[in-house]
């Protein structure tokens, strides 16, 4: 049994280029999807899936690499708010990951958002994880 699912989102992202993989699949959830579309939207990720069985569903995601130096589009990913601790942010709070290159995905009342987009809507909540 997973305690933190997003936590285990990102390694399983983090442990797949790692090993040079193309493809990794994921267990699905709702908030899981939104993170993904958040990723392709950016241009983290070259392309996902999402798999429908009759339980829980996967996601299927083609991760992205440069193609002269094989190095992945991912840098570094990194759980911010944990169940154990959990980090809010309003919306002038936010802190610029990589001086504004990376993104910090955020969970607001008008849904899963980037910081960036948060801040244009005026809106606070939970800061998930950030990725550069």
């Amino acid at each position: 049994m997973v305690t933190d699912p997003i936590a285990d989102f990102l390694t399983r992202i983090r442990n797949a280029q790692m090993a040079g993989h193309r493809l990794v699949e994921i267990p699905a959830s709702n908030l899981k999807k939104r993170i993904t579309e958040i990723l392709y939207d950016q241009g983290y990720i070259l392309k996902y899936k999402f798999e429908d069985d009759k339980k829980q569903g996967t996601i299927r995601i083609a991760l992205k690499y440069d193609s002269q130096t094989k190095q992945p589009a991912i840098h570094a990913l990194e759980r911010i708010s944990r169940p154990g601790l959990r980090t809010y942010a309003k919306p002038g709070d936010f802190k610029r990951v990589i001086n504004g290159l990376g993104i910090a995905i955020v969970s607001t009342s008008k849904g899963v958002m980037t910081d960036k987009q948060a801040k244009s809507q005026n809106v606070g909540g939970e800061v998930l994880c950030s990725i550069y």
